[in-house]
């Protein structure tokens, strides 16, 4: 895949500037599921997923602006009307964006390890941050969380399961690879590897 180019028009900064959660069925046109990916990065999973499932309304954060808008833009070109990109700070925008209990599902895909101990606060995955998301799903709702950090992932597990979530493998435990699942730019190259790649989906309680 080329490198993205630093695309001159934002993408999602009428969403990211709202003080209130827009009318989704407005915004996409048409009802559904609604679907928040955080840190998007090059956007494959985002455009495949988006590909495979055209009745999801599907909202990407990632805050490196050229690979922001050459997902949408690549989005736009492959017509999925149901997809918006938005160069923005999750952690700030979600607790704006989306009322309590109208997420479907969140995706959490290889985020940033901050491999420095005085970093760890930068994680995306706090302990409040964990009890807004599972505020902003719905019962049952579905958090896919992907890393190859086994460590962070640890973490992440046991942040996200004092939180609320329900892993129904059990505390702790990491998923195995589903071949339905749709694998991030970056997982492809860990399944051709072989290198390993530590998951969990997790529920709201229903």
């Amino acid at each position: 895949m080329a490198r993205p180019r630093l695309l001159p028009e934002p993408v999602g900064l009428h969403l990211a500037k709202l003080e209130t959660p827009p009318d989704w069925d407005a915004e996409f046109g048409f009802p559904g599921p609604l679907e928040l990916e955080i840190g998007s990065g090059a956007g494959g999973h985002a455009l495949e997923y988006c590909r495979r499932n055209p009745h999801v309304r599907f909202v990407a954060f990632e805050w490196r602006k050229k690979y922001a808008r050459d997902t949408q833009d690549r989005g736009n070109k492959l017509g999925l009307r149901n997809l918006r990109v938005l160069e923005a700070d999750a952690r700030s925008v979600v607790p704006r964006l989306f009322a309590p209990g109208s997420l479907d599902a969140v995706h959490l895909q290889f985020p940033d390890p901050w491999w420095k101990r005085a970093h760890f606060k930068r994680a995306v995955i706090q302990p409040e941050f964990a009890k807004l998301l599972l505020e902003k799903l719905k019962p049952g709702g579905l958090f896919d969380m992907r890393t190859d950090v086994q460590d962070r992932g640890v973490s992440m597990l046991s942040i996200l399961e004092e939180a609320g979530f329900v892993n129904p493998l059990g505390a702790g435990i990491f998923h195995p690879y589903d071949p339905e699942e749709v694998p991030s730019t970056r997982e492809r190259r860990y399944l051709a590897s072989g290198e390993p790649v530590y998951r969990a989906r997790l529920r709201k309680p229903a």
